[in-house]
């Protein structure tokens, strides 16, 4: 399971051919339940191939986790404040005002549900796998960003891709910095909460 050509095809099919399957017209019962089959392979390979501890380590830096993630949610916030005010006013901080308990039971179910499971895949095992394969770190942040924006292609919108590969390469970056997936979670639940309560969570398949 650790070949140069396991590792390829693997590689191919978890985070080419199946997020590129999403986009085409078949059973959503079909999708997941391969999806469920791929996660599940991925926590298996984490657990016994790569024999990944997934626990919170001990060391994190927390004060430089959090003043760079709000440095960064600052600008973020700002851009996409007025990008949404630009191009559909009625949609700024609509659910959080009109829909508060909506807005608190999606944010709660995203962060937990969605969030996490995405960072196992995209970060933890993506980079304990193929970081050996891709062996240049910004080629392999690069890379990770790009099959990342993939994972979202079924959603046929290019703000939703350029979107998410911007928030592929932060992540991604993140993890590498850190190596934690406790942390860059919550960075992704961070980014992810605000871009629905801004009020382009429509776009991204967030309950409106």
């Amino acid at each position: 399971m650790n070949s140069f050509l396991y590792k390829s095809c693997e590689f191919l099919i978890i985070f080419v051919l199946f997020p590129l399957s999403l986009a085409l017209n078949y059973s959503p019962w079909i999708k997941l339940v391969i999806g469920f089959m791929g996660f599940f392979y991925v926590i298996y390979v984490l657990l016994r191939v790569e024999k990944e501890k997934l626990k919170i380590a001990p060391n994190l830096k927390w004060n430089l986790f959090w003043k760079e993630t709000f440095i960064k949610l600052f600008v973020i916030g700002l851009i996409t404040s007025f990008f949404v005010n630009l191009t559909n006013k009625e949609a700024l901080f609509n659910v959080l005002l009109n829909k508060p308990k909506l807005w608190f039971f999606i944010l709660f179910i995203y962060s937990l549900f969605s969030v996490y499971p995405q960072e196992l895949i995209y970060r933890t095992f993506f980079f304990k796998r193929y970081k050996n394969v891709f062996k240049n770190t910004n080629f392999l942040i690069f890379i990770n960003a790009i099959v990342f924006c993939l994972a979202h292609i079924f959603f046929k919108n290019l703000l939703v891709i350029i979107l998410t590969f911007l928030g592929g390469i932060l992540f991604a970056i993140t993890y590498n910095k850190t190596q934690s997936t406790l942390l860059v979670s919550i960075e992704h639940a961070i980014y992810g909460c605000w871009l629905f309560t801004v009020g382009m969570g429509d776009m991204l398949g967030f309950p409106t």
